[in-house]
């Protein structure tokens, strides 16, 4: 998990740094270059099963094009990712593909001029649409372009300590957390079982990425896949908004789920019987934690197959720096292609933002089980919505969640209505 968060953390200072940017120092005219063919350079995440992908896909490509190579590298140490992509935009000196772009995080990219837009390119629209599907839509800008290309997903769900349900007396093979009332119940039973501290333990931190973990994806499956803001609005100020604040108030309210920071892993170290994670956690927890995964609950229950939940994806961008920008485009879509995609899911266990996943990659699934119902979760993801302002909304939000949620200080309608009307002015670009 704390991987996840420190990729997520990545975003914040980039956006709030670029924010104050503005425009400017993109490296040149987003359509310049769109025809230059030659090397490219391009970085990739630190983290190891990306590297071992991205050297493999480099060399394929570098073995088939002698005169357009690809130079790679792992994204240069800083304070965070997004700190040295936006330090590079400002520069002019970005590489052509970056391998771990945050989709929050490119609304301020692309205010500071730093993004190509991949419609731009006479297949860009088509390509994205037919490796995505609809799910694509909710990367596009407000202008109507594409200046990230959808990549990889982390779509999350509940994982359960088998053990510690079966010593709190419930079924650990098929645990009644479809409902909220269900979820309390077996939250409560763990509670005074002693099986756990507590019964799911997110953080409860006020990072503006700490949302994504608790109310966005029950948000996401309570109202079938709605986003945060949608047409310029806030939507969460609603019944179903209110549902999911009030679940996450009683789980708080109760002491099911902690008001302190655990530091570590609350539920690899048996802090917590549950934790809302995607399916890189498979390979982190392994064998140490006897684990199962169930879709997120919603108030009345959802089946599994038309659940909905957070995505936590990572994408690609093409930055306007890039000379190459027509090799860079071809090497992006063999990066993304249906064969660069299987060696991804083998390598990392992470989704590629692809339609119909499972089908297309059948062998797989059914060699990784465990993987499969993420595979097919993947199919029904939210993203966070691509506006302006974006993690300044999504910092306000935490602000008045943590106050009315997590520490019961104002009321939950107060929350949802206030946060609401500033969510609206930041969405408008104010």
């Amino acid at each position: 998990m704390r991987r996840r968060i420190l990729i997520a953390a990545a975003a914040a200072a980039a956006a709030l740094t670029l924010t104050a940017c503005g425009g400017g120092g993109g490296g040149g005219s987003q359509a310049e270059g769109l025809d230059s063919r030659g090397d490219i350079t391009i970085w990739y995440s630190n983290n190891e099963a990306e590297i071992a992908w991205g050297k493999q896909m480099v060399e394929a490509w570098n073995a088939e094009n002698p005169d357009e190579q690809i130079k790679a590298q792992e994204i240069p140490a800083g304070a965070s990712s997004e700190e040295v992509i936006g330090a590079a935009i400002t520069a002019g000196n970005a590489p052509c593909l970056i391998f771990n772009t945050s989709p929050a995080a490119v609304p301020a990219f692309q205010k500071q001029g730093g993004l190509v837009n991949l419609s731009e390119f006479e297949d860009g629209d088509d390509y994205i649409a037919e490796r995505s599907g609809d799910l694509a839509e909710q990367y596009r800008s407000e202008d109507g372009g594409f200046y990230q290309m959808p990549w990889k997903s982390n779509p999350v769900m509940i994982f359960y300590n088998k053990a510690m349900f079966a010593e709190a007396g419930l079924d650990p093979e098929s645990p009644a957390l479809s409902t909220y009332d269900e979820f309390l119940e077996s939250a409560r039973a763990i509670k005074e079982s002693g099986a756990a501290n507590f019964a799911i333990n997110p953080a409860p931190t006020s990072e503006f990425f700490q949302s994504w973990f608790d109310f966005y994806p029950l948000y996401a499956a309570q109202t079938g896949g709605t986003q945060l803001v949608e047409d310029g609005a806030a939507t969460f100020d609603s019944e179903d908004g209110k549902a999911v604040a009030d679940f996450w108030r009683t789980l708080y309210e109760e002491q099911l789920a902690g008001q302190e920071q655990y530091q570590g892993d609350a539920f690899a170290d048996g802090y917590s019987a549950m934790a809302i994670v995607g399916p890189w956690a498979i390979s982190v927890y392994g064998d140490a934690v006897e684990w199962g995964a169930v879709p997120v609950p919603t108030q009345d229950g959802t089946a599994p197959e038309e659940t909905w939940t957070f995505s936590d994806a990572k994408n690609v961008g093409l930055f306007t720096a890039c000379d190459n920008k027509a090799t860079a485009w071809d090497v992006l879509k063999f990066a993304t292609s249906e064969e660069q995609d299987g060696i991804w899911l083998e390598e990392t266990g992470q989704m590629p933002l692809r339609q119909n996943l499972t089908e297309t990659y059948p062998d797989y699934f059914e060699a990784n089980p465990a993987y499969e119902q993420f595979g097919d979760q993947a199919s029904r993801t939210v993203e966070v919505p691509n506006v302006p302002n974006s993690v300044e909304i999504w910092q306000t939000f935490r602000d008045g969640y943590s106050e009315a949620v997590i520490f019961g200080e104002t009321e939950v309608d107060t929350f949802l209505s206030d946060t609401a009307g500033q969510v609206d002015e930041l969405a408008a670009g104010n």
